[in-house]
């Protein structure tokens, strides 16, 4: 089940927990030390200037870890600025000196001994810190008695206090000693904004600033914005990716309160809310509510593509960034799964919306691309002490989202497996598959990839592979193998394997495969009506383009539908494909798969596909670019009407409309030639005849119905709203521009 939303906010939102600050009082910036040290902070800031690296000829103090935890430098009760505390554990590296005159003096050798009991080990200490548009650099001077020194030790720890920086601002900070005896640490790490923090009373540019807080609406999600009704300010939704800049989705000024709704299907990981008051120099608040949410980590993997750009190239096409890496895998002619291949392509995580190569030397359609995911977790800037109370919060989201009705796996899964070249190449071939593996010392070994494994040649075995070893080998060495990939580390061959099928065998088997498919024929033909409804029919629906609202109407008819035993096509969610082949093409492709599979096409007819059939009826097709280049209902006509005409519509064609919108007279009299529903008032009726003869029982049509006509109401009312005057405050439009 999704995460509600009241748990998602305990970790990302303003209520109920925020997290407290210790504040600190005063404009002086201070620094203090572990137990055993003595440290002191110059007075001002230095130069930045590392320098290059030194050898010690003797043991130096230097920086081993940095920390950071987020402070509050306060002025007066309510007048604070966010500040970072930094703070440098150190250690002892290198050995003191060994005197190799075994003729020394006992008193000399005691007297250096004294001297060194008195002694302290010094380092200079640099602090630098980044954060746009700031840059400073600290010097601390520390000591350790050398009787504490221990080579390789930590002696403890320094403190600073503090660098000061905006809210939401990203850091860089970097610790290293003067001279410099290692490569410097260096740490980056993103600070909270005014709504992670309790802050809202305490930094004043976080008084005037919207607060927005996010809840359910069915399967809908509402972004309620709480600001004063005088208060103007901006609201930006956008995809926030880890490669290239952010992609803006919509943006709005507002005034006042506002409730703006995102369907379901909107949702992915990285859709992000930014949120300003309409102010000069105004803090943008920015957040990402759904990034643990497992409908967006759906609908993330549903819009994820591969694409083949070249016979050497592809690209993994996706709104946001995927933790998951790919596969080469070798998928066998027939049944089993694709097994990977390691080598060749390295187990890393992929760059989406970015061409890849592939280190192939020739390419084979049986050679298939995975796609894995990999779970991940996002670490965020956080005072020390608010740490445990993250942590409560992070077990409840994890326990609940391991329950098992709809469970965000963690480890590795496997999303998507796209044979790329099997639509140029051609289908799969009876290739066997060779490995090639060389080892130090000009050491080759070769086995073959069978579902059982990889099977050394020669062998032994009873596998297909280990019969035929003696003439794999000949053919490899004969040139009669392709290969694949080879490098230092192996090679890859695929071998054919038609000239060892006896055709006696392959009649018999074909012959046994006719008989059990028609044993397997007959037992589905005895299946219940009950089973055979659950396995799912298939309906396109075909709609005009009447404006945003209806578009939106179509939409949740659709996916209303979806949660019954019916796969649902519909041009809304194939914008991309409707763009790449035009609307006439993917319609017969989606007409001819659908009565392929015994479905049915749904006419949703409306005023303006309405105006559209007499067009066609009056005046034949209308003149090209007439209508928009999305719409597939105009596109379909050509197909449409002589199915009507010749009378083969019935069975393949249904009409529906919605009440108050159009009634079913209204509907040209050649389409009432199959039945015409009126929604949601003939349901029950409508989806018996979607189902077909296997139709559900009535009391189980009813249930169903009722939650469609649940579903479908409030978007039927907004389709009313958007043809008068739009609601104030329900965001209007951005439906319609989300989905562009």
């Amino acid at each position: 089940m999704p995460v509600p939303w009241f748990l998602l906010s305990l970790a990302l939102g303003r209520s109920p927990m925020v997290v407290s600050l210790e504040r600190l009082v005063g404009l002086q910036d201070a620094a203090r030390c572990s137990p055993g040290l003595s440290c002191h902070l110059w007075d001002g800031d230095v130069l930045c200037l590392p320098g290059s690296i030194v050898s010690a000829s003797g043991p130096v103090l230097v920086p081993t870890r940095l920390r950071t935890e987020l402070v509050l430098r306060c002025y007066q009760e309510t007048d604070c600025d966010l500040c970072v505390r930094v703070v440098v554990h150190l250690a002892v590296h290198g050995h003191w000196e060994e005197h190799e005159d075994e003729g020394e003096s006992a008193g000399a050798v005691g007297l250096e001994l004294e001297e060194f009991r008195n002694a302290s080990l010094q380092a200079q200490v640099v602090l630098s810190f980044q954060a746009y548009p700031t840059a400073r650099c600290v010097l601390l001077e520390v000591q350790v008695p050398a009787v504490l020194v221990q080579p390789g030790q930590s002696v403890g720890s320094v403190v600073f206090d503090c660098f000061e920086a905006a809210l939401g601002a990203e850091v860089r900070i970097w610790s290293y000693t003067q001279p410099r005896y290692q490569k410097e640490l260096n740490l980056t790490q993103q600070l909270p904004d005014c709504r992670g923090l309790e802050v809202r009373d305490t930094i004043q540019s976080c008084w005037a600033l919207p607060w927005l807080n996010v809840s359910a609406d069915g399967d809908d999600v509402c972004l309620v914005l709480d600001v004063s009704e005088e208060q103007h300010f901006g609201l930006l939704l956008y995809w926030n990716q880890v490669q290239g800049p952010i992609k803006p989705r919509w943006h709005r000024n507002l005034t006042g309160p506002q409730t703006i709704t995102l369907n379901h299907t909107d949702l992915v990981p990285c859709l992000c809310i930014q949120v300003w008051p309409l102010e000069p120099d105004a803090v943008r608040t920015n957040f990402c509510p759904f990034r643990e949410d497992p409908r967006a980590h759906q609908n993330l993997w549903h819009q994820a593509r591969l694409r083949l750009l070249s016979p050497q190239s592809w690209q993994l096409d996706a709104p946001c960034s995927l933790p998951a890496e790919v596969v080469l895998c070798w998928q066998a002619l027939g049944s089993g799964p694709c097994q990977p291949l390691v080598p060749p392509l390295p187990r890393e995580n992929v760059t989406v919306n970015k061409a890849q190569e592939f280190p192939l030397l020739k390419v084979h359609p049986n050679l298939c691309v995975q796609v894995k995911y990999r779970d991940s977790l996002t670490s965020f800037l956080l005072p020390a002490h608010s740490l445990p109370f993250l942590a409560l919060a992070l077990l409840f989201l994890v326990l609940l989202t391991m329950a098992p009705s709809k469970q965000v796996n963690s480890g590795e899964k496997l999303q998507l497996q796209e044979c790329l070249w099997a639509e140029s190449l051609g289908s799969f071939k009876d290739d066997m598959l060779l490995v090639e593996t060389r080892g130090p010392h000009d050491n080759r070994s070769l086995c073959a990839l069978e579902p059982s494994g990889c099977t050394p040649l020669p062998s032994r075995a009873s596998t297909r592979a280990a019969r035929l070893g003696q003439q794999l080998l000949q053919d490899l060495h004969s040139g009669q193998c392709l290969q694949l990939w080879d490098d230092d580390l192996g090679a890859l061959w695929a071998c054919p394997m038609d000239k060892y099928i006896h055709k006696r065998w392959a009649l018999g088997w074909l012959a046994c495969l006719l008989f059990a498919a028609m044993l397997f024929f007959l037992l589905l033909l005895k299946k219940d009506h009950v089973k055979a409804a659950a396995s799912g029919r298939s309906a396109l629906l075909l709609h005009s383009a009447d404006g945003a609202g209806f578009e939106r109407l179509v939409g949740a008819l659709a996916s209303a539908l979806c949660r019954l035993p019916l796969r649902v096509a519909v041009d809304l969610w194939s914008r991309r494909e409707l763009s790449a082949q035009g609307p006439l093409a993917w319609f017969h492709a989606q007409r001819r798969q659908t009565l392929q599979e015994g479905g049915v096409v749904v006419l949703l007819f409306s005023p303006g596909a309405v105006a559209l059939c007499h067009e066609w009826l009056q005046d034949g097709a209308p003149a090209p670019g007439a209508h928009c280049p999305h719409d597939a209902f105009a596109a379909s006509l050509s197909c449409v009407l002589p199915d009507f005409l010749q009378g083969r519509a019935h069975g393949r064609y249904i009409g529906a409309c919605f009440d108050g919108l159009l009634h079913p007279d209204a509907v040209p009299a050649l389409f009432r030639a199959v039945p015409v529903f009126s929604l949601p008032s003939q349901l029950p009726d409508f989806l018996g005849a979607l189902q077909g003869p296997g139709a559900s029982s009535p009391g189980l049509l009813g249930k169903r119905a009722e939650q469609v006509s649940r579903a479908l109401q409030p978007a039927l009312d907004n389709c009313f709203l958007s043809l008068g005057s739009p609601r104030e405050g329900r965001g209007t439009g951005h439906g319609a521009e989300d989905r562009t």
